[in-house]
């Protein structure tokens, strides 16, 4: 189990969840003596209020959690997870009236989660007892892959560029037994030409990694991961504030493979594919500029309308060799761009299909995971503000509206007309602290298609 776990033990301190209008009730089942010191703190189950209760002993003898009705308007099944950064180190057990167990405990464990690769977590947190119906493993693979995400998006640049992204990459599939390729610097220069331009200014080279696992003849599955471990903008620099939080934009490679880890360690019945472009869009004398022009792998040339908007640039050419085998399901991850924050915010990423069967799966998947996404339209009349003046395409709109939706149909342009494609334009980051979200790097829609993958290709 991860640290946050413990396995089921009948002497671990409960934890009961009390809604406000049942606490009188449940006031009067107590001990006096439990029932009087209640009464001296003032605790009356507000939603989100938390009590220790002494034993008779002196020690911890339970926990009151003042819960809220599952049907009520805003309920979240992740903020009791708040109690696993507030409750002294000790095993806890949830008992009586949980809405959720599974989501609850999945909130504690993701609360507790501490970027620690520069400053060591010494405290001992508390364990939760593995609630009874749920599946341990299952929890413990999220929890894994979550952590996984987050510790890669939180590392800054200097200590994660290109060369040690593909090595987590590498060792991830290697953990595994996928099979890698890897292709890097003037490898891509003819293969991934776009890739290779946005990448060329960087001390360190470019690279593509691509990994395959599972069996040949199961259904194919495709992961894309937008890999920019560092994004100044390019020649079309960035502002300090838009550049401060750029370590983050490889979050999409971070959420592919975090998704991969929960499929192959679940053993899903899939042949699963994972791709992803690892750039640096620096600033040098070989930098890609406002004008070029760059034949894409997929053969339209692409004419640079602004050299900050490289994500998409990275990702056709990626997504092009994906649709060269026919995936049965291509889903590509990426923190694209800042209009899907404008229109939805850091919480809500939107997602892109044609697919309206696979929409309503997701949307359902996001739901029930506590994962949520919204979906936005492939809005086609749209399409012609991509239109090129020297090269075919051109990789922006050249307008200021509908920035996240013509980022999506540049993508589309460059993945097969009868693919069930679906892009996500991510965020990857939590600005504030929430229960199950602490501040920092985030994976977002790997949960739900974990849950989606899981339905439709079971181990």
């Amino acid at each position: 189990m991860p640290a946050s776990f413990a396995a089921p033990d009948p002497e671990a301190i409960p934890i009961h969840a009390v809604l406000a209008d049942k606490w009188p009730a449940f006031a009067d089942a107590l001990e006096p003596i439990e029932r009087s010191f209640a009464q001296a703190l003032g605790f009356t189950a507000k939603p989100g209020s938390h009590l220790i209760v002494p034993g008779a002993d002196g020690a911890i003898g339970r926990v009151l959690y003042g819960s809220v009705d599952a049907t009520a308007r805003g309920f979240d099944p992740f903020a009791a997870g708040r109690l696993s950064t507030l409750l002294p180190a000790g095993r806890y057990q949830l008992v009586g009236g949980w809405p959720d167990p599974s989501l609850t405990a999945l909130g504690w464990a993701l609360s507790a989660y501490r970027f620690t690769r520069y400053k060591s977590r010494t405290d001992d947190g508390p364990l939760l007892c593995v609630p009874t119906g749920t599946d341990g493993a299952r929890l413990q693979r999220i929890v894994e892959a979550v952590a996984l995400a987050r510790d890669l998006v939180n590392t800054p640049a200097n200590d994660l560029g290109p060369e040690a992204l593909e090595a987590a990459a590498v060792a991830l599939a290697t953990r595994h037994g996928a099979e890698v390729r890897v292709f890097s610097g003037d490898m891509l220069r003819t293969g991934f030409p776009l890739v290779h331009a946005v990448g060329q200014a960087a001390a360190e080279h470019p690279r593509l990694v691509d990994f395959a696992w599972g069996p040949m003849d199961a259904p194919k599955v495709t992961l894309v991961g937008k890999g920019v471990t560092f994004d100044t903008g390019g020649l079309d620099i960035k502002p300090e504030s838009g550049m401060a939080l750029m370590k983050k934009d490889m979050g999409g490679a971070a959420t592919a493979l975090a998704l991969a880890h929960m499929v192959m360690d679940a053993g899903l019945k899939i042949r699963l594919r994972v791709i992803v472009p690892i750039v640096e869009n620096a600033i040098s004398s070989s930098a890609f500029r406002p004008g070029d022009v760059y034949r894409s792998r997929k053969g339209p040339t692409v004419e640079i309308g602004n050299t900050d908007a490289e994500g998409r640039l990275i990702l056709a050419d990626a997504l092009a060799l994906a649709c060269e085998e026919s995936p049965a399901l291509l889903l590509d991850f990426a923190t694209l761009t800042g209009a899907a924050r404008v229109a939805l915010g850091p919480d809500l990423p939107p997602f892109y299909t044609d697919d309206d069967a696979l929409a309503d799966e997701i949307a359902r998947c996001g739901k029930a995971a506590h994962d949520p996404v919204w979906r936005m339209p492939l809005w086609a009349p749209y399409d012609a503000l991509l239109e090129g003046k020297t090269g075919e395409i051109n990789n922006i709109s050249g307008g200021p509206f509908a920035g996240s939706v013509t980022a999506a149909l540049f993508l589309r342009r460059f993945v097969e007309p009868d693919t069930a494609w679906v892009h996500f334009d991510i965020f990857g980051w939590n600005p504030t602290t929430k229960p199950g979200r602490p501040e920092g790097g985030e994976t977002q829609t790997a949960r739900l298609l974990f849950d989606l993958l899981s339905a439709r290709y079971p181990a």
